[in-house]
């Protein structure tokens, strides 16, 4: 599958696989100036770039394993969604979970691109749903030992 890209800032990097076996795309900071990035504080970081996906497709924006385990730097709203029918700059919302301020360079590599296919569906209002082992159990109903909040 070919993905066409628009450089919308001349300084901005095109995304790529780091390995042969990566599954997402490498996204960059498009920023003017280091950003220091307070903890709690969120920020949409541009990265310069647009995309044209093919309908019955999405790119999803997803957080980079090396910052949220060293940093506590995320993705806020991850995985975010990239629909076929947006032409605009593709921007990043990060946010800091760490302790400390987190500096973002220009071009460092904050996130990742994973384009997936999307299946739409149907709905059928009816007034019943077919049964299931489970039933309506969620939230750790499995074997988890989650804390349930509120019924």
């Amino acid at each position: 599958m070919k993905l066409k890209i628009n450089k919308i800032h001349p300084d901005a990097v095109i995304p790529q696989y780091a390995t042969p076996g990566a599954a997402g795309l490498d996204l960059h900071a498009r920023i003017p100036h280091e950003i220091y990035l307070q903890p709690g504080v969120r920020f949409t970081c541009q990265t310069g770039i647009a995309i044209e996906l093919p309908e019955g497709f999405e790119a999803q924006v997803r957080p980079r394993s090396g910052l949220a385990r060293k940093n506590g730097v995320t993705v806020l709203n991850a995985p975010g969604t990239i629909d076929a029918d947006f032409r605009g700059e593709i921007g990043v919302i990060l946010i800091n979970h760490g302790d400390e301020a987190f500096t973002i360079k220009p071009n460092d590599r904050i996130a990742q691109l994973v384009v997936a296919p999307v299946v739409r569906v149907e709905l059928m209002q009816v007034v019943e749903l077919g049964e299931t082992e489970r039933g309506i159990g969620g939230f750790g109903s499995t074997g988890g030992g989650v804390l349930e909040c509120a019924k």
